[in-house]
Formats: C-alpha cells, sequence, structure tokens
C-alpha cells in the first residue's frame, strides 16, 4: 500500500508560501508558510500534521491492541504534542509525547499499561520517528 501527498512552495522560506495536498483530497491546497510553520500564523504545518497523523495512528492501533486481547474500547482520545527543537545541524523532531484517555470496560490500569506501551511501540508512525516518543495513556473514568 502506499499513500502520496504533494507539497507546492513558492517564494523564499521566510516571505514565501506553499499549499498541501493528500491523496485523498481530504487536504486540498492547504497553506503552509514559515509563520504558521514557526510563529501564529494561519494554516497548517508539517508537524502539526506528524503529530495529527502521530495521535491518529496510535489510537487506531490502541483499538487493534485491545481487541486483539479481548477488550472492546467505547472511545480512545489522543493528544500528541511534538517538539521541535534548533541544534547545531538545523531543526529537528526531538521528542513527541502522546497523551491518550481510553475508556475501555473490564480492563485493570495495569493490564491498560502494558496494552498501550506495545501499541505505541508498535504504530507505524511510531516507527518511522526518530524522535524520543513518550507516551502517558489513562482510563477515562
Amino acid at each position: 500500500m502506499q499513500r502520496t501527498a504533494s507539497a507546492r512552495w513558492r517564494g523564499g522560506a521566510q516571505e514565501g508560501a506553499g499549499t498541501l495536498t493528500t491523496q485523498s483530497a481530504t487536504l486540498k491546497d492547504v497553506p503552509f508558510t514559515f509563520n504558521a510553520r514557526f510563529g501564529d500564523g494561519k494554516g497548517t504545518n508539517p508537524e502539526e500534521l506528524i503529530a495529527v497523523a502521530h495521535a491518529g495512528c496510535f489510537s487506531m492501533a490502541l483499538s487493534f491492541a485491545l481487541g486483539n486481547a479481548g477488550f472492546a474500547p467505547e472511545s480512545i482520545e489522543t493528544q500528541a504534542s511534538l517538539t521541535l527543537d534548533k541544534g547545531e545541524g538545523g531543526f529537528s523532531i526531538t521528542a513527541v509525547h502522546l497523551t491518550t484517555r481510553a475508556r475501555v470496560p473490564d480492563i485493570d490500569a495495569a493490564k491498560f499499561q502494558e496494552i498501550a506501551n506495545g501499541a505505541k511501540a508498535g504504530c507505524p508512525v511510531s516507527k518511522v520517528l526518530k524522535a524520543t516518543i513518550t507516551l502517558d495513556a489513562s482510563l477515562a473514568s
């Protein structure tokens, strides 16, 4: 399976602008700029898209893992907080912190942590990132 997306950029780094489009057209000519990436400008940025991809991937991986362990999750909500730092070699994604809250009947906290950590390690987006990936997983009451 392959998925594609494209980026179009015009102009210099700080004054230029670009658009992002996904194969599914869910994102179509979505604007991104220097200010959207490094400031508070309108539009999206690559790091935001990686964060949402990671949150979605992990949530689905956790759902699969829970189901395979005999548990039926009612809901899983995940937020990914991505850190972009400037170092000697330029900018790098240095960390992603996942915070997930799940409603899962008939599971104890220790078993949930075990399954959540396995889903974090097994999620395809986790595998592709070289950053440190952390997880804060808890059950919703």
